[in-house]
């Protein structure tokens, strides 16, 4: 049995230890926001944040959740109101296929948190972890300096 909190909460999961923790959040939480993208850690696509540090879930252990805050894509809201990065995702229309937008938020939060003041090339390498195949990169810049400038 893994204890962590998930959004907020407390939850434990029966699921083996060595389980990679998307497929806990995704089948036992039923949470849809990271997704399955390459499996190996590469895409970004699965990324959530533990304990505020954005790590690929497809390849994380369930068992290293044991005792932390996970934070996914849906725990970024609060009271209906949009994470400032998820609002700002939606108004720059920085998705085109939204295959990658959840990585692409969570690494947006956490660069922001640990660097309210990020310039464009921090910004960009930041994100360097996922993988955007539509070509997207010009607005999801946009909408992280737009992010930047209301938090």
């Amino acid at each position: 049995m893994v204890e962590f909190q998930l959004n907020g909460k407390a939850v434990s999961s029966g699921t083996g230890e060595d389980v990679p923790l998307l497929f806990a959040l995704r089948e036992e939480f039923s949470l849809n926001g990271p997704k399955f993208g390459c499996g190996s850690g590469q895409c970004g696509a699965c990324t959530v944040l533990v304990d505020g540090q954005a790590v690929q879930s497809c390849v994380t252990p369930l068992s290293a959740a044991a005792g932390s805050e996970v934070v996914s894509l849906e725990g970024l809201s609060a009271g209906g109101t949009l994470h400032a990065v998820q609002q700002a995702f939606l108004d720059e229309q920085a998705a085109q296929c939204g295959y990658c937008s959840n990585g692409m938020i969570m690494r947006a939060v956490e660069l922001l948190s640990a660097n309210p003041a990020a310039s464009d090339a921090e910004i960009r390498d930041g994100m360097d972890g996922v993988l955007c195949r539509c070509g997207a990169q010009a607005r999801v810049l946009k909408a992280i300096k737009r992010a930047q400038s209301q938090l």
